[in-house]
């Protein structure tokens, strides 16, 4: 529809994870290295968290497709609401392993052997593990359960777990300290800043195709920023429905009274209070008029 008015190539602000949409800001670049390292260095137990709708998906599935291309086994589960041994079922399934009529015993064995010759030939096995927060603390003890599988040296399988913050508090629980102390390393997710919103807006139009880098106006970004928190889903939500509103009106330029009504028909918060930066844009753009 507004693809062809705009001359897109694509949606700029489909609201699926598509890793080439990914914009690297300094917090999910770190993400990547510190993942990156850890399966590298064969760490083992890897967590990636964030707020809701900050990138955590987009992020996994850039890295699994870096990790595809040099030759790693991966496997991604994303369905919280498992027994513990429907999950390992599931687990083996994705990276190709059918149960058949073995015993749980069984697969486990042609699992960590199958493991063990992935790792004499080099090749990683990376295990994604999404929704974390859902995870009930039997699937989880059972996830730490398939860390033991290693060499004296290395683990044989990589686990990134990911989940909101909600997860943190989870894993804090005494009854999973073991899982805790199997961690190996960190990172996170975070808001986009108001330059980083502003950056991610034209990125996304770069990357779907239209060469109208122009389409908002900086008053439109900034409030775009204050009614979004910098959240990129919401930001996504917000612009998606602008550039329909603006091909209806035949209109090829968004302003702050586009956004004001775009975010009352979606319902959402037009009264954030200004930052600091905001004010200050606000002064320098008001001069500038």
């Amino acid at each position: 529809m507004y693809q062809e008015y705009f001359h897109f190539a694509e949606s700029p602000f489909s609201m699926g994870p598509d890793p080439k949409f990914l914009y690297l800001t300094d917090t999910i670049r770190e993400a990547l290295s510190v993942l990156a390292y850890g399966i590298n260095n064969r760490k083992g137990f890897l967590l990636l968290t964030g707020d809701v709708g900050t990138g955590k998906t987009t992020t996994l599935n850039a890295l699994m497709d870096w990790l595809q291309g040099q030759g790693a086994s991966t496997a991604s589960i994303n369905i919280p609401h498992l027994s513990p041994d429907d999950f390992v079922e599931l687990v083996w399934a994705d990276f190709g392993l059918e149960r058949g009529t073995q015993s749980k015993s069984q697969c486990m064995q042609r699992f960590a052997a199958w493991l063990l010759e992935r790792y004499r030939s080099d090749c990683p096995v990376v295990l994604f593990v999404d929704e974390g927060q859902q995870l009930s603390e039997d699937v989880l003890e059972e996830l730490r359960l398939l860390t033991n599988l290693e060499t004296p040296r290395h683990k044989l399988l990589q686990i990134i777990l990911c989940g909101q913050p909600e997860l943190n508090d989870l894993i804090e629980k005494p009854s999973l300290r073991q899982l805790r102390q199997r961690i190996a390393l960190r990172c996170h997710t975070a808001p986009l800043t108001r330059g980083q919103t502003s950056e991610y807006i034209q990125w996304r139009v770069r990357i779907a195709g239209s060469g109208e880098h122009n389409l908002f106006d900086p008053g439109a970004v900034l409030l775009i920023h204050r009614i979004s928190g910098g959240i990129p889903r919401v930001i996504n939500l917000i612009c998606e429905h602008l550039l329909i509103a603006a091909y209806c009106d035949r209109r090829h330029a968004i302003d702050e009274r586009a956004v004001e009504q775009t975010a009352r028909d979606l319902e959402l918060d037009t009264e954030q209070p200004l930052t600091t930066m905001d004010h200050d844009t606000r002064s320098v753009a008001s001069e500038t008029a």
